[in-house]
């Protein structure tokens, strides 16, 4: 069954990866195996130390949901390898109700070729104006005719080719085989079979007989096949031997890869005549056959997003995705969906005090494991319940989490925020929790680093603010801000590059070489976002 991805929004915080983790874990629980929690960027620090203390690996990473050629239900149909016989690959379209081609592959699975209905019309009608076979496999010719050699000349031989033709009798002189260089299809006519051995045709095919008593003393290099075939069959036989790399297209060919876009390919096939296509693997290797009629009702990915449902913070490609549910604590924001569905936001201060609300509304008792990962994410979203967003629901489910976990919410807490600006650059701290919003017509970004003691970072802030202008210049950002929220001193630091009066009204403040501090400030969501978009209307 397809995937549903549970996924947060971009740049994700402790809080985001999980409640992805957690809400697939619930609805797998429930019965529901096909949800997969999944994230959309970098984890940060101090998520990692969260997912390590319980046990947890990180979320596969997403880059996009867009609708791709994996999502199609495409023809998983059989490959040919390139040396076996036309009449092989007669009888493998023919068991092809949906397709009218068939890829023709390399030893190692790679496309060689694709050989249609059409490819093996203009084969055989070519075969009306000459009756030369070029040099074939000798085992194609033996599996052809389901025959056997009867000579160890014909033991030694790999390649087989010639003039066939079907012997006459001696009578007919005008009629008679008359180069060595040929293919002899005879019956029960030792006068023929003679002739041919001791010309040193190329090949001598009995049908329906055995070489004559008198005839196998006779030295010759010819090689003998025997076939339980007529001489008519075996003659339509032979030419069916011949492998299907010399019959097959093999310039020119579309093939589309697993992760190509939909509307990518529905433009190219637009503007191609081919009914068929192959599909290739990240290896390039075939697949599958894609048609016209599989572009026709492609499947969407299927996602639920978590504590977010704003569509510049979501997955790249949401509008080609099903949205399933959402389930969030921020504002309403601009995600559009075409169907009625599950939405679930609630004024709280963590996604995850939701989340363990679920788990207990649907009777479900958390591991000790997940529920130290339910605290834990609390306890970081709330800033150890100092953020403004804070309830006292959040306070209430993060210590009955920490009492089936076994864990210190205050030890959670010191674990959670103690950060160092060793053995990390500066731009990946300040990409570590960033969030980019538009708003009123504002293009800015907000990025957070929260810690018990920010001393240590607040030293580094000139360097914050090069790296904050080289983001903005790069993303065309009018603002960004950094702020350095302090646990202990119940405050923040924020740092800006931009817009300076939008600062000083929105706060009420007199910054300072690109710096202000904001007590009682602990929130991007509920105190630094608010403020701006009031200024802007």
């Amino acid at each position: 069954m397809d995937p549903i991805y549970v996924t947060g929004h971009r740049n994700p915080d402790t809080d985001s990866i999980v409640a992805a983790i957690a809400y697939a874990a619930l609805r797998n629980a429930l019965g529901d195996w096909e949800y997969v929690p999944a994230c959309l960027g970098h984890i940060s620090d101090e998520t990692m130390r969260v997912l390590d203390k319980f046990g947890y690996e990180p979320p596969m990473r997403l880059f996009n949901v867009y609708t791709q050629v994996r999502d199609l239900d495409y023809e998983k149909s059989q490959t040919l390898f390139r040396t076996v016989t036309v009449g092989k690959a007669w009888s493998a379209l023919q068991g092809q109700n949906n397709v009218s081609s068939v890829a023709v592959t390399n030893s190692d699975g790679t496309l060689f070729g694709m050989l249609s209905w059409d490819d093996l019309a203009r084969f055989h009608m070519g075969l009306v104006s000459s009756s030369y076979l070029r040099p074939t496999p000798q085992f194609n010719v033996i599996s052809s005719l389901e025959g056997k050699v009867l000579n160890d000349v014909g033991s030694e031989s790999d390649l087989i080719s010639g003039e066939v033709v079907i012997a006459l009798p001696q009578s007919r002189e005008q009629l008679l085989f008359k180069k060595k260089e040929s293919i002899v299809i005879c019956g029960e006519q030792p006068d023929m079979i003679r002739r041919a051995l001791e010309m040193n045709v190329n090949c001598l095919i009995l049908c329906e007989t055995e070489l004559p008593e008198e005839c196998r003393g006779i030295p010759t290099t010819t090689t003998i096949i025997m076939t339980p075939y007529d001489a008519y069959r075996a003659l339509r036989l032979i030419f069916q031997s011949a492998p299907v790399e010399r019959v097959c297209q093999k310039r020119d060919i579309t093939a589309f890869h697993l992760d190509d876009r939909i509307d990518d390919v529905r433009e190219i096939v637009t503007n191609k005549r081919d009914n068929c296509y192959p599909i290739l693997d990240e290896k390039d290797k075939v697949v599958g056959i894609l048609t016209r009629k599989h572009l026709l009702q492609p499947k969407r990915k299927r996602v639920v997003l978590v504590d977010h449902n704003e569509a510049a913070q979501s997955v790249e490609g949401l509008e080609e995705a099903e949205i399933l549910e959402i389930i969030d604590h921020h504002r309403l924001a601009d995600i559009q969906t075409l169907n009625p569905i599950y939405f679930r936001n609630e004024p709280v201060g963590s996604t995850n005090t939701i989340i363990a609300g679920m788990f207990q509304e649907r009777g479900l008792f958390p591991s000790d494991r997940m529920a130290g990962l339910l605290a834990s994410a609390i306890v970081s979203d709330t800033v150890m319940f100092k953020s403004p967003t804070c309830t006292e629901r959040d306070r209430i489910i993060a210590e009955r989490m920490a009492r089936i976990a076994g864990v210190s919410l205050q030890e959670l807490g010191r674990e959670i925020f103690s950060s160092s600006r060793e053995s990390k650059s500066i731009e990946e701290l300040l990409l570590s929790d960033f969030k980019e919003f538009h708003i009123a017509g504002h293009s800015f970004a907000v990025a957070q680093i929260t810690s018990v003691d920010t001393t240590e970072l607040f030293d580094y802030r000139q360097e914050f603010l090069a790296a904050m202008q080289d983001i903005a210049r790069e993303k065309e950002y009018e603002m960004l801000l950094l702020m350095l929220t302090d646990v202990l001193l119940d405050g923040t630091w924020l740092l800006f590059v931009g817009d300076e009066e939008a600062i000083r009204n929105a706060f009420s403040v007199q910054p300072r070489e690109g710096a202000v501090f904001l007590p009682h400030v602990m929130s991007r969501k509920k105190q630094i976002i608010p403020s701006l978009s009031a200024l802007w209307g």
